[in-house]
C-alpha cells in the first residue's frame, strides 16, 4: 500500500510539474512549424491530464517491479495463445451491454439517429473508436486490475481489493476541464489539478455515472479474478470504450428527454447505463458462480 500511494503521489505531482514544459515545448514547436499549431491550441487541463497519464505509464514498470512482479504475466498478460475466445466474448457482452442502451434511447425517443454525412466520415468514426477502444482497454486494465487490483489483492484479499480498486477507478475518471489559466507559469500545473479534481466531491456529478463506473470496475475486477488473465475484461472494457467514443457522434439529444435517466452523449452518466451493467454484473457472477479461484502467475 505504501508503494501504491507514493506511485499515485509522484504520478499527479510530477505531471502538474511537467506539464507546463510541455506546454511551452508545444508553443515552441508551433513557431517552427505549422504542423504543430493544433497541438499548441489545446487548452492547459490538456497537457496536465496527458503528463499524468504519460508519467503514470512510463512508472508502471518500475512500480510493478517494486511488487515482485517480474513479467508481464504476473499483471494479467500472459501469452495470448489460446485466449482469443475470451477476448472476443468480453468484446460481445461489452458491446452488446451498451447497445441495449443506444437502441433503448434512440428507440424510445429519448435521443435520435444522426447518420454521418458520407461514407468517409463513417470509416474514420470507426476507426478512431476501434483504435481507441483497442489502446485504453489495454493501458488501463493493465494499469487498474492488473496493477491497482493485483496490489490490492495480496495485502487485503480479493472482495476488498476489487471494492477499493473501482471506486478509484471510477474516481478518475471525473477530471473536470477547468476554465483556462490567464498565464502559464511552471507552478500553473499545481494550481491547475486541483480544479481537474472538483467532479470527485460534487455529487451531481458523481451521481449517478460515479456508481456506474464503479460497477464496470467490478466487473473488470471480477472476470480478471476468476479467469486468471485480462482478456476478458480487455474484451470488455474494449466494446464499452468503442460506444462511448461512437454514441455521441451518431446521436444526438432530443427536446424534453429525461437526460437524468438516459443519460447525454457520454452515455453512462444516466441510470439506464447503471441498470444496464448491474445486470450485465450479475451475469458475470452467474457465469463464475462455480469457479472459487484462479491461480494468478507471479
Amino acid at each position: 500500500m505504501r508503494s501504491l500511494l507514493i506511485y499515485v503521489g509522484a504520478v499527479l505531482l510530477g505531471g502538474a510539474l511537467l506539464a507546463p514544459w510541455l506546454y511551452w515545448l508545444a508553443q515552441w514547436a508551433a513557431e517552427q512549424s505549422p504542423a504543430f499549431t493544433n497541438l499548441a491550441g489545446q487548452p492547459f487541463h490538456r497537457y496536465v491530464n496527458r503528463s499524468v497519464l504519460g508519467l503514470a505509464l512510463a512508472g508502471l514498470w518500475p512500480f510493478l517491479r517494486g511488487l515482485g512482479a517480474n513479467s508481464w504475466a504476473a499483471v494479467g498478460l500472459v501469452h495470448p495463445a489460446g485466449h482469443g475466445g475470451r477476448l472476443a466474448a468480453g468484446f460481445a457482452l461489452g458491446f452488446g451491454s451498451l447497445a441495449v442502451v443506444a437502441v433503448l434511447a434512440v428507440g424510445l425517443g429519448a435521443r435520435k439517429f444522426s447518420a454521418p454525412e458520407s461514407a468517409s466520415v463513417w470509416v474514420t468514426l470507426l476507426g478512431k473508436a476501434s483504435l481507441t477502444a483497442a489502446v485504453v482497454s489495454v493501458l488501463e486494465e493493465v494499469l487498474f486490475r492488473g496493477a491497482l487490483f493485483g496490489a490490492l489483492r495480496q495485502a487485503h484479499g480479493w472482495m476488498k481489493a476489487l471494492l477499493t480498486s473501482s471506486a478509484v477507478y471510477a474516481l478518475v475518471h471525473f477530471f473536470q476541464k477547468p476554465p483556462p489559466p490567464t498565464d502559464i507559469t511552471w507552478l500553473t500545473g499545481l494550481a491547475v489539478l486541483p480544479r481537474m479534481m472538483r467532479g470527485f466531491v460534487e455529487v451531481e456529478m458523481l451521481v449517478p455515472g460515479f456508481f456506474t463506473l464503479t460497477l464496470a470496475g467490478a466487473i473488470l475486477a471480477l472476470a480478471y479474478q476468476r479467469t486468471g488473465n485480462l482478456y476478458t475484461s480487455i474484451g470488455l472494457h474494449a466494446g464499452w470504450i468503442f460506444w462511448l467514443k461512437f454514441y455521441g457522434a451518431v446521436t444526438v439529444a432530443q427536446p424534453g428527454a429525461n437526460v437524468w435517466f438516459w443519460g447525454t452523449a457520454k452515455m453512462i452518466d444516466g441510470w439506464l447505463a447503471l441498470l444496464v451493467l448491474a445486470s450485465v454484473l450479475g451475469f458475470m457472477a452467474f457465469v463464475f458462480r462455480g469457479i472459487k479461484k484462479v491461480p494468478h502467475v507471479r
